[in-house]
């Protein structure tokens, strides 16, 4: 690879680092060609991206405060899977990919800018999306509201069925 090209490669991976703070590292080595354009699919319909590096490359293009560890992780294939909006659904569609196909597997990466290890994926996939959580939220807020409009309400809505079988009785 010339020179300008290893410059333009590590200059898109800083944008990457720099832009996202989501990002899993995958270890891809079994995968087929058919294989990868599956996972790139489906990634991409859901507005997540995957890109495979070079190991030297990502190391200059991490920035001299990332921690060793993580550093560490750019041994062996390395493929960089990322998102900025659904970090959750990114490590579903991983998890999922990776079980039907059994070639797929997490070294470790950043989770909204906190480092884990491989050990940690598994529990990152059982975390519900913001989304969820915020509807959740929302709920919580409306309950007592709802609550105490009911129960203004209860008394009108009783003399209303009081009043509607006054008239049925006439």
């Amino acid at each position: 690879m010339k020179r300008e090209k290893k410059d333009e490669r590590i200059q898109e991976l800083i944008e990457i680092f720099k832009k996202q703070n989501t990002f899993f590292l995958l270890d891809f080595k079994n995968m087929t060609v058919a294989q990868s354009i599956e996972l790139r699919k489906a990634l991409r319909k859901d507005s997540h991206a995957l890109k495979v590096v070079k190991n030297r490359l990502a190391l200059k293009a991490l920035q001299p405060t990332a921690p060793k560890e993580f550093r560490n992780m750019f041994e062996q294939p390395t493929a960089l899977a990322y998102t900025s909006h659904n970090p959750i659904g990114l490590a579903k569609a991983l998890k999922d990919f990776a079980a039907q196909n059994k070639v797929l597997s997490v070294k470790g990466g950043m989770l909204e800018g906190h480092l884990f290890a491989s050990e940690k994926f598994e529990d990152i996939t059982k975390l519900t999306s913001r989304q969820a959580l915020l509807g959740k939220f929302a709920y919580l807020l409306s309950y007592p509201l709802n609550r105490f409009v009911q129960t203004l309400q209860a008394p009108l809505a009783g003399m209303g069925r009081l009043w509607h079988q006054y008239q049925n009785k006439k």
